[in-house]
């Protein structure tokens, strides 16, 4: 109900409702783009695009139950972030010399029970722009390789191979960190 509230104020041009949508999903809005461009600089770029940008796309916004605001604010987040990804050209698939060892990774997933969610954040913002992009909306926003493929103009079998070299370069990170805990 809060959420239907807030977009109905908002619809009738208050101000202060405007504040309140981006003092709720500001920070969640930050973490988002976080995983997508590393650089903090460069993620507030992103959060300040969003907001301009649903601030004046809110309009068109349909309300679909609790929870569809927080979606829609950060698939458009996402978006800003995979756009300003695009326009550095950052998205360049990589290749197999660009990948340090490819041929001493498995395919084990290691344990991260002795991670923290603070370190495995850092790890996936170590990954290459194009790594991590695809590892995120597919892992994290649960899109399909033809999903990924479409949003990023690649091929899905580019996102699955990108995707394989990203848990690959995180597993090796996770073991190298557990290695240097002991």
């Amino acid at each position: 109900m809060a959420e239907e509230q807030l977009i109905k104020r908002i619809h009738q041009g208050d101000r202060r409702a405007q504040r309140e949508l981006y003092d709720a999903y500001a920070g969640m809005a930050m973490a988002t783009a976080m995983r997508y461009v590393a650089d903090r600089d460069a993620a507030c770029d992103v959060l300040q695009e969003s907001f301009c940008k649903i601030f004046t796309t809110i309009g068109r916004f349909e309300y679909r139950g609790e929870g569809s605001l927080k979606g829609w604010v950060m698939r458009v987040v996402s978006n800003e972030a995979i756009d300003w990804l695009k326009r550095r050209h950052r998205l360049q698939p990589m290749t197999l010399d660009d990948v340090p060892e490819l041929d001493s990774m498995t395919d084990e997933a290691p344990d991260v029970g002795s991670v923290t969610m603070e370190t495995l954040q850092q790890m996936i913002e170590q990954l290459p722009d194009g790594y991590r992009t695809v590892f995120c909306l597919y892992v994290l926003d649960r899109l399909s390789h033809r999903e990924i493929a479409r949003l990023l103009d690649i091929k899905e079998n580019t996102s699955a191979s990108q995707l394989l070299r990203a848990k690959r370069m995180l597993a090796r990170m996770i073991n190298d960190y557990k290695r240097h805990q002991i």
